[in-house]
């Protein structure tokens, strides 16, 4: 019975709390860097496709 007490009373790993604020920061990162992040990735797109054309 102990040992269930000490189980349900452990406070090791991540919570929900912190797992969400995770979330909501990644999310508003994406929303301010969006013409940035967009503008890199045509840039690799259209890398990628012109060296495919080579190949």
């Amino acid at each position: 019975m102990k040992n269930f007490k000490d189980f349900l009373l452990e406070e090791n790993g991540m919570g929900v709390v912190e797992v969400i604020l995770i979330i909501v920061i990644l999310i508003s990162l994406a929303a301010l860097f969006k013409t940035q992040i967009t503008s890199l990735v045509n840039k690799i797109l259209k890398k990628i496709t012109t060296q495919a054309n080579k190949i």
